[in-house]
């Protein structure tokens, strides 16, 4: 917003910054450094004084454009509007052009996902037919690494709310997931403005901007043969949509396939597709209005089962109309499976009709109840609440709870676990079913019928139970996670520790025999310097690496990958090591060829392990480190012998773990080797630069990042 402001301002344009909140944030007064600001008015509120936009003085001063941040906001109690977009309203009616923001999870029809995806429920939210109508929405899109990395450089938050803020609600799955809702929600937006520049236009025939697939479906048991037909033809057109319709009688007639359909409606979303229901009495024109309405590219039909005599007496059937009418749409037909004939006697064929149909009946019920639980759970990612809303609405009650009996000082009680609806969980319940032993589901609204008991005993209990035991099952693995995790904290720094004050005390006992009485000679006195300088350059290499791997560990650390020559990494790592470092054996080929990598992050791999060979490694028997081709990689081997330790598992040391974590960070392979002897190998392998044999080397060349983790960057 600020730099479409300066570009405006620039070009003669009357710009004021009606109201931006900087947040405190250097970078962002800096950007709105020039720009004419309107001063806020105070507005006091139960005794605390606010500072909001001055509607008036905007309005007053009547600029060509003004800068409105946090369209979403909501006004101070006393101010003329109680939402900042009306306060843009008026701008708008006054002829004052308007650049404004928001973010978003503020957006109505994404607020609820939001607060599943972050945990946090949205206080501000913006009808989306508000942000909808602007003439441009520009999307502000940056990757998650590259906002991840702004916020550890301080550039969002102060230094004391970074920590939690990496932690909980900016964590990189809930930055990618927001993305993708934007992304969509733009997208929506643009397919709009394409349909009313077609009916504006009288544009009839489909613009294939992007597959939309429409399958028709009559409510039969046959028809889900035919969606899954049609999500497969999706599933192999990446971008494309998938759209059921069923066509409902405008002429008051029923079909009687509401169960087949709740059911299909059910399969629908599972394969992320939307259902609509058309109203119309003649089926093939009713379709037909449908996708060019959605601007379809292609139709999934079922084939008509007619043979040519009820052709004959009853006309065309509706596939065969649609195929003809279809103009630039493709149909698909798709064979239906005939249920062949059998010569019962009338009475007996009615008899075993009423008996199956009513069996029937019940197990759609319970498979269509099932169905619908099970989507609620999968689009509810586990959430209970989520599935109690779910079977809220399908028996239309009030209110659904989940009751966990617990004992406390004063005795057993109820405690609320999960709840949905408007009903106090705690009142009276209408009905009550046991999940577990201490668990039980508690409706209200209305007493159930035996027909309703029986199937939500038979398909939610066992769905709320066994999503409680996932549940439970997801917890105790995170704490058991988090546990050794937590251990092998705590062990590693406890080894850091101890290897950092071993090197002070070395190099305090360097320090003292410098500072002494004794004589020593030159000689003497240039080793203990260098034994000196060497202890605190190990002792600084230690906390450097606990910071890395912290910020490794907070994905805000980026590997810029190209192409490295390994003499000099290996140079740069014996430089890194300095001149008092023992003797390093180095084996590489004259034929090497260069390899893709983070110059700086491969160097640093190398001079941690290096440092970790030399300190556990004997003395007499220096680290060797050789580099071999390998088809289209290359591999560099760090060996140390004469480690007197346990053969299984790594190494409980910081420069070891940091290096393995760096190494995977860059999308390559880390291999420890430990054998009984005492010698230990890291094997690490890296893809060679300019292999012709896989173009995905080639292109981690030309983009400069093989891995999900990286940020690409332009090769040198």
């Amino acid at each position: 917003m600020l730099a479409e402001g300066q570009r405006r301002r620039a070009r003669a344009t009357d710009v004021v910054a009606a109201l931006v909140e900087t947040h405190g944030r250097r970078q962002t007064a800096m950007m709105a450094e020039g720009l004419e600001t309107i001063p806020r008015r105070t507005v006091t509120y139960r005794g605390s004084t606010f500072a909001e936009m001055d509607l008036d003085a905007v309005l007053a001063r009547h600029p060509q454009v003004a800068l409105v941040d946090e369209l979403a906001h909501t006004n101070v109690p006393g101010c003329r509007n109680a939402k900042r977009w009306q306060d843009v309203d008026e701008l708008l009616d006054a002829g004052i052009d308007v650049i404004t923001t928001v973010n978003v999870q503020h957006l109505d029809s994404l607020s609820d996902v939001a607060r599943q995806i972050t945990g946090v429920r949205q206080q501000e939210t913006l009808p989306d037919e508000i942000a909808r109508r602007a003439d441009q929405i520009e999307l502000v899109d940056m990757a998650p690494e590259a906002l991840r990395r702004r916020m550890v450089h301080g550039n969002v938050y102060p230094p004391d709310r970074i920590e939690a803020a990496l932690t909980h609600y900016f964590r990189p799955g809930n930055l990618t997931a927001l993305r993708e809702l934007a992304l969509l929600w733009v997208a929506d937006r643009v397919d709009e403005g394409l349909q009313r520049y077609r009916a504006e236009h009288g544009i009839g025939a489909p613009w294939e901007t992007r597959e939309r697939i429409v399958v028709g479906i009559a409510g039969e048991p046959a028809d889900e043969r035919i969606i899954r037909r049609a999500a497969r033809i999706a599933a192999n057109t990446p971008g494309s949509d998938l759209v059921a319709a069923h066509v409902t009688r405008d002429d008051g007639m029923t079909s009687g396939a509401d169960e087949a359909l709740d059911v299909q409606r059910t399969l629908v979303s599972s394969l992320g597709g939307s259902f609509w229901q058309v109203p119309g009495t003649d089926i093939a024109e009713a379709l037909l209005r449908f996708a060019h309405d959605q601007n379809a590219t292609q139709m999934v039909l079922g084939a008509s089962r007619r043979n040519r005599l009820v052709t004959l007496l009853a006309g065309k059937s509706t596939p065969t109309k649609l195929a003809r009418c279809a103009g630039h749409i493709d149909v698909h037909l798709v064979s239906r499976e005939s249920a062949g004939r059998r010569p019962w006697a009338a009475a007996g064929l009615l008899t075993v009709l009423r008996v199956r149909r009513g069996r029937a009946r019940r197990e759609t019920a319970a498979a269509s109840a099932l169905s619908r639980l099970a989507a609620s759970v999968v689009s509810g990612h586990g959430d209970p609440a989520a599935l109690l809303e779910e079977i809220r609405g399908m028996f239309d009650l009030a209110a659904v709870s989940l009751l966990e009996q617990r004992h406390d000082g004063a005795g057993p009680g109820w405690h609320v676990m999960a709840s949905a609806g408007d009903v106090p969980s705690d009142g009276p319940a209408d009905f009550l079913l046991p999940v577990t032993e201490k668990i039980t589901l508690a409706g209200h609204g209305h007493r159930l019928s035996g027909e309703e008991q029986r199937v939500l005993s038979r398909c939610a209990v066992p769905m709320v139970a066994g999503l409680l035991r996932r549940r439970q099952d997801e917890q105790d693995a995170d704490a058991a996670r988090r546990a050794a995790d937590q251990r092998s904290r705590s062990a590693l720094l406890a080894a850091t520790g101890r290897q950092a004050r071993d090197q002070l005390a070395r190099a305090d006992a360097s320090l003292a025999l410098l500072a002494g009485p004794e004589a020593i000679s030159p000689g003497e006195r240039a080793a203990l310097a260098a034994d000196a300088r060497h202890a605190v350059s190990f002792v600084s290499r230690l906390i450097t690496d606990v910071s890395d791997l912290g910020r490794l560990h907070a994905g805000a650390l980026v590997t810029c990958l190209r192409q490295v020559d390994l003499d000099e990494v290996l140079a740069a790592v014996l430089e890194d090591l300095g001149p008092g470092a023992p003797e390093i054996a180095l084996s590489l080929p004259e034929d090497l060829p260069d390899v893709i990598a983070d110059a700086d992050l491969l160097t640093r791999v190398l001079t941690s392990l290096t440092a970790w060979a030399l300190h556990h490694g004997a003395g007499d028997m220096p680290p060797a480190i050789a580099a071999t081709r390998r088809e289209a990689d290359v591999e560099l081997r760090v060996t140390v012998k004469g480690i007197r330790e346990p053969a299984g598992g790594e190494p409980d040391d910081l420069g070891f773990r940091l290096a393995r974590d760096l190494t995977e960070a860059m999308g390559d392979a880390f291999r420890y080797t430990p054998d009984p002897d005492g010698d230990r190998t890291v094997i690490i392998t890296l893809p060679a630069a300019g292999h012709e044999s896989d173009p995905s080397r080639r292109q981690a060349a030309a983009l400069g990042s093989t891995s999900p983790r990286s940020a690409a960057a332009p090769p040198e």
